[in-house]
């Protein structure tokens, strides 16, 4: 008997959820232990989805098919970004209970275009359009790890001490942007205010370039480097996902 068509639906939903902007190629084993699907199912399905340019397949690797990339371009270019933004700061706050913002940069600085202030009232004081230098926080040193050129421009100039945190040698705020980079997100400690903490992740466009930084700030009280660490996963998954809505992905 054939299988009904919403749930076969439901198991090609299933195995393209296995892909992940941090996991981009899965094998056929990989997919059947993160999906429980039966090995015959899976490797049918599988075949489908190659045949129909869901998925693409080198040797043993499958990864999502440039089809879906195609299909999901007009999607992306059809919603506003601030659209897509202010849910995802939204449950970034709630979920963690801090002011969430997102920074771009913008003529040698950074503006913050976007912001879902927290609930509490001792907070990090910020505003929709404030902008701030590059080489102070969290969202200034993740736009540095993906811009070359903003980090040669800043790093060819004078970088004022705001703080006893702030980085002013050039040669170290070049190695800290590198660990971001590795890393993956930054977090900050009272670098451009005293007792104020960041925790920034990148967020890309469809050719894999920056489109800014998805930034959770608030006082160290409440955000010591401790908290911030347990506190990456969630900033990191909101970045990935707004890098999936604009149909983004990670630089190779």
């Amino acid at each position: 008997m054939a299988e009904q068509p919403l749930l076969v639906l439901g198991k090609i939903a299933a195995i393209l959820d296995a892909f992940t902007l941090t996991a981009p190629t899965r094998t056929a084993a990989e997919i059947r232990s993160i999906t429980g699907l039966p090995t015959s199912t899976t490797h049918r399905l599988l075949g489908n989805l190659v045949q129909h340019g869901f998925l693409d397949r080198t040797g043993d690797d499958f990864r999502i098919g440039a089809r879906m990339a195609f299909w999901a371009g007009p999607a992306a270019r059809s919603r506003d970004f601030t659209e897509l933004l202010t849910p995802r700061l939204n449950a970034l706050r709630d979920e963690t209970g801090e002011t969430a913002c997102f920074f771009r940069a913008e003529q040698g600085s950074r503006v913050c275009i976007g912001l879902a202030e927290t609930h509490h009232a001792l907070r990090s004081e910020m505003y929709v359009g404030r902008i701030q230098p590059l080489h102070v926080g969290s969202s200034g040193r993740v736009i540095l790890a993906w811009r070359d050129d903003l980090l040669d421009e800043i790093t060819a100039q004078a970088l004022p001490a705001l703080t006893e945190a702030t980085i002013t040698d050039p040669q170290e705020l070049r190695r800290a942007v590198a660990e971001t980079r590795a890393a993956g997100y930054a977090i900050t400690v009272g670098e451009r205010l005293e007792a104020t903490s960041g925790l920034a992740a990148p967020v890309f466009d469809s050719h894999s370039a920056l489109v800014g930084a998805v930034t959770l700030m608030g006082p160290t009280l409440r955000m010591p480097w401790a908290r911030c660490e347990e506190l990456v996963d969630a900033v990191v998954e909101a970045g990935e996902l707004l890098t999936a809505a604009l149909g983004g992905r990670h630089p190779a």
